[in-house]
């Protein structure tokens, strides 16, 4: 094995069924030409924060033998975390870099950037290819390295499923699967107290997860990218309700959701991203419906279970195909590239432009805004998962 020719890989943000597939493939198809792949745990934190090129607590080598079973549970077997080594406070700076180091590293008065330590530890690992799995905020960071001049392939996840560039990520129908079941299975409760049932779901910017739940439930949905009238959701709801024989509605809601003239606050401190958590749209919402129809509600976080468990048979091929595209893009000496879906079929397109923000619901072509309902018709020539853009 050459010099610096290693793999490496990490799982960065939250994670979603399907990461551990990746990790294996990418493994069992770098073995095929004589390459190893290096598990750095903890995502960004471990490249930020390990101490030396065998520090157990980052360092994982990874080999056929012990990744073999990986693949049949969800999570990450390398955890991850939310580290953003761009914006990294002084009081959680890695306390082995000696302090002539951090004079020399760039400071804007809060934080440090620590871009450059981790490009050392990459080259004191040995890698010569950093595969990094994750959404915009750990692509972002990808998307730097790249810049900086070192070699990354990008494989997108997140169940929000609104990565810049590619039409599907991974997580994305397992967490539709398990919202469908959830509602599937709550009916009876809804049904039985005769209430608005409300079903809050992941999609801070972005209302996919909430628009193919809505899709594959038959219900209304509410979706970021449209503020909603509360007056029209209560008229919708409640001849809903009525035209029910178990006399019962619902309605499924994106974090991101707000109705017109309303304002969704944020609160706590903000994540090393910058971003903060949005108050819950979902009982904010069944306290308007109570006050302006005097119905019961019922209201049900489908957040972080959504994310819990082994992949679905979409998510387990998604990972799987976007691995083995990486290593062959690996083998071909291509890098600054990101494994994508587009129009239907696999991609490799150049890492996404975080500063254009989140892909969006084309809302012309997939959301019906008179019903609040995922758009049904003319699908012929559509590819499968109907993007509109």
């Amino acid at each position: 094995m050459a010099e610096n020719d290693r793999i490496g890989i990490l799982t960065g943000g939250g994670d979603v069924p399907g990461l551990n597939p990746v990790i294996k493939s990418v493994v069992y198809g770098g073995s095929e030409f004589r390459r190893q792949v290096v598990g750095i745990r903890k995502g960004w934190e471990g490249l930020t924060y390990m101490t030396s090129a065998e520090d157990p607590t980052y360092i994982r080598e990874l080999t056929r033998d012990n990744t073999r079973t990986i693949d049949r549970s969800g999570g990450t077997v390398l955890h991850t975390s939310r580290t953003n080594p761009r914006r990294v406070p002084e009081s959680k700076l890695p306390t082995h870099i000696p302090k002539e180091q951090l004079k020399r590293l760039p400071f804007d008065g809060k934080t440090y950037d620590l871009t450059s330590i981790v490009l050392a530890n990459l080259e004191r690992l040995k890698i010569g290819c950093l595969v990094a799995i994750g959404g915009d905020d750990t692509l972002s960071f990808a998307s730097v390295l790249s810049a900086a001049g070192f070699p990354v392939i990008a494989i997108p996840k997140t169940m929000d499923n609104d990565v810049l560039g590619t039409e599907y990520c991974i997580g994305f129908s397992t967490a539709v699967t398990r919202a469908k079941q959830s509602i599937s299975r709550q009916r009876t409760t809804v049904g039985s107290h005769e209430r608005l049932g409300i079903f809050r779901i992941f999609g801070r910017d972005a209302g996919f997860t909430a628009l193919y739940t809505a899709y594959v439930t038959s219900e209304r949905c509410l979706i970021p990218e449209y503020p909603f009238e509360l007056d029209r959701v209560c008229s919708l709801l409640m001849a809903d309700k009525a035209s029910n024989p178990s006399n019962y509605a619902l309605i499924i809601v994106s974090e991101g959701a707000i109705w017109k003239g309303g304002e969704l606050k944020e609160y706590g401190e903000a994540d090393a991203y910058g971003h903060r958590k949005k108050a819950d749209i979902g009982h904010a919402l069944a306290e308007e419906l109570h006050a302006r129809t005097g119905q019961e509600t019922m209201v049900s976080d489908l957040t972080y279970d959504l994310r819990s468990g082994e992949p679905d048979s979409i998510d387990q091929l998604v990972s799987i195909t976007f691995a083995n595209i990486a290593v062959d893009l690996i083998r071909n000496g291509v890098s600054g590239r990101m494994i994508a879906i587009q129009n239907g079929c696999y991609a490799q397109v150049p890492l996404p432009d975080v500063s254009l923000g989140a892909r969006k619901v084309h809302v012309a072509n997939l959301y019906n805004t008179e019903r609040y309902r995922p758009n049904y018709r003319s699908k012929l020539g559509a590819p499968l998962l109907f993007t509109g853009s």
